[in-house]
C-alpha cells in the first residue's frame, strides 16, 4: 500500500484514515480528505484518465520566506509532487518541522491586490543542510518574502549557483526581486508582477508585458510569471525545461 492511501475493510467497507493526506479509490470514484492530499489526488486522477508520467525523476528546491504568496508556493509544490518529483522547501534560519506563514493575494477590483492570511507552509529541510548542487531546478514564489530574501547574501549565492549551472529556475510575481538583486537578469527576457517592472528593467533585462496577467515566458533556463493566475503556464513551461511529460 502506498503512503497516503486509505485501507478499505473488505467486509464492511470501513475506511481507515491514516493521515490527512489520504485519498481513496473505489472503482471510478476518487476522494480525498484535505488539501494536503492533493499530490496523490491529482496523480490518481491522471492515472484514471489513462495518463502516463515520464521524466519525473527530478529534485526541485523551493526558496521560501515569511508571507510568501500562499498559492504560489502550494500549487507548484504540490503539482510537482503529483508528477513524482522529489520536492524540498527551505527558508533561511528555519529547519525541518518549522513553518512559514503565507498570505493570499487576490484581485478584487482595487487599484492593487488585496492580502489575506494563508496557511502556514511546513518545511522539511534545512536551508544550511541541503546540497544545492544535487537539485535539478529552483522555484521562487512571490509575495512579501522576496523583499527581505533579496537582502540575504546566502540566498543570493544559491540563486547564482543555479543560474551559473544553467539549471532551470522558475520565478513568479515578486520573486524576480531576488533575481534582480542577484544580478542574473542582464540580457534576459522576463516578466513579473507589474509593480516589479522597475526592478527587472534596472537589472538589465528586457521587460515582457504580462498581458493578460496569466502570461508566462521562458528564456533559456529561466521561466517567469506575473502572478498565480499563470500557474498552468508556469508549471507546464518548467515541466518542458525538466523534460517531464504527461502522455495520454
Amino acid at each position: 500500500m502506498r503512503p497516503g492511501i486509505a485501507r478499505i475493510d473488505a467486509d464492511c467497507g470501513e475506511i481507515c484514515l491514516e493521515s490527512r493526506e489520504v485519498c481513496v479509490v473505489d472503482e471510478h470514484l476518487i476522494t480525498g480528505v484535505t488539501y494536503k492530499g492533493h499530490p496523490e489526488f491529482i496523480r490518481l486522477f491522471v492515472e484514471a484518465l489513462g495518463g502516463v508520467i515520464s521524466g519525473s525523476d527530478k529534485k526541485i528546491l523551493f526558496l521560501c520566506g515569511d508571507f510568501m504568496e500562499d498559492y504560489e508556493i502550494m500549487v507548484p509544490f504540490q503539482s510537482l509532487q503529483a508528477l513524482g518529483c522529489h520536492v524540498d522547501a527551505v527558508c533561511p534560519k528555519r529547519g525541518p518541522g518549522d513553518t512559514c506563514p503565507t498570505a493570499v493575494h487576490d484581485f478584487e477590483g482595487d487599484q492593487t491586490y488585496s492580502k489575506k492570511p494563508g496557511y502556514d507552509f511546513p518545511l522539511a529541510a534545512s536551508f544550511d543542510g541541503v546540497d544545492y548542487s544535487s537539485y535539478d531546478a529552483l522555484v521562487i514564489p512571490g509575495g512579501r518574502a522576496p523583499e527581505y530574501l533579496a537582502l540575504d547574501e546566502n540566498v543570493i549565492s544559491v540563486v547564482k549557483s543555479f543560474m551559473e549551472a544553467d539549471k532551470p529556475v522558475a520565478s513568479i510575481c515578486h520573486g524576480q526581486q531576488i533575481l534582480a538583486a542577484a544580478g542574473v537578469l542582464k540580457g534576459k527576457k522576463c516578466t513579473a508582477y507589474p509593480a516589479v517592472k522597475l526592478n527587472v528593467m534596472l537589472s538589465g533585462a528586457a521587460w515582457l508585458e504580462p498581458d493578460p496577467i496569466h502570461r508566462c515566458f521562458t528564456d533559456g533556463n529561466l521561466v517567469t510569471g506575473a502572478a498565480w493566475p499563470g500557474h498552468p503556464e508556469f508549471i507546464s513551461q518548467l515541466m518542458a525545461l525538466l523534460g517531464i511529460r504527461v502522455s495520454f
